[in-house]
């Protein structure tokens, strides 16, 4: 009797994993298509929540859609943790703090009563836009970027420890040049102009005034070309290579996980042999 209703519950889990955690099936596609769209629709409730000529009129309803589509979230993230095979491993992803966040701001703003906190609430208000963050998972791709992102980001540090000794070097030098009559009253502020000069942004609110400092900055403006291009590259590079090692996966039908080599058999997590290939 209780391996019966053991086999009962673990179907019931395997048959909600499927819906919830994988989008090649129909009724995975369906709960995708939907929580997208809960998605969407919440971070424009919040957008609008924030124009004050719609609150006034629509407030009532934008509270209650709210309340909505947190519970809603709720319902999900809890049903994700009961079906999931690992659930710590849930909780501590990226997503399952994403899945968190996107509900924890409402309830908080409740539990903080009093006006002394409007600023407060007001914050927890505008974390609720990071459940467009949500939508990251529904990105097929969005994997090979992170690995892409994880594989260059040695260098890109390197390259930004490169740029800002250069923001130090011709900050001090345009504090020499132009000096403290022409705005550039501090070596903090003036490597402030060089950053700004350098990733070809220009505020224009300090500007050099002598030929000197006219130059020097035409020579850090073209320099600041070189700057933009070589991150890109940086990263290109490696997103190619990515591209270069995807191969067909196979999934695991009793835990879900991935990531397997094309000649595996069975899954390196539980064990269970491994039965279908989806594109990676």
């Amino acid at each position: 009797m209780k391996n019966s209703q053991k086999d009962l519950q673990g179907g019931w889990k395997k048959r909600l994993a499927r819906i919830i955690f994988e989008a090649d099936t129909p009724s995975g596609k369906r709960f995708d298509e939907v929580l997208i769209a809960c998605i969407l629709l919440s971070v424009v409730v919040v957008m609008c929540d924030s124009v004050d000529t719609i609150s006034a009129s629509y407030g009532r309803l934008l509270y209650s859609l709210e309340w909505l589509f947190t519970i809603l979230f709720t319902i999900e993230y809890i049903l994700r943790i009961s079906c999931a095979h690992k659930r710590t491993h849930y909780v501590r992803s990226f997503f399952g703090i994403v899945d968190l966040l996107a509900i924890l701001p409402t309830y908080l703003s409740v539990i903080i009563p009093g006006s002394q906190y409007f600023l407060v609430i007001r914050i927890l208000r505008v974390l609720r836009i990071f459940r467009v963050l949500k939508l990251v998972q529904f990105i097929g791709e969005s994997r090979l970027l992170v690995q892409s992102l994880r594989a260059s980001a040695r260098k890109i540090i390197v390259f930004l420890f490169v740029v800002m000794t250069l923001a130090v070097i011709f900050g001090s030098l345009i504090y020499l040049i132009e000096g403290e009559e022409n705005g550039f009253t501090s070596i903090p502020r003036s490597i402030y102009w060089t950053i700004v000069t350098l990733t070809t942004v220009g505020y224009g609110d300090i500007s050099p005034k002598t030929n000197l400092g006219q130059i020097f900055a035409s020579m850090i403006m073209i320099l600041g070309y070189s700057v933009i291009a070589v991150p890109t590259g940086i990263v290109t590079v490696e997103m190619s290579q990515a591209f270069g090692r995807k191969r067909w996966k196979k999934i695991c039908p009793e835990c879900m996980e991935h990531g397997y080599e094309t000649d595996a058999v069975y899954c390196k997590y539980c064990g269970t042999k491994l039965s279908r290939e989806v594109e990676g």
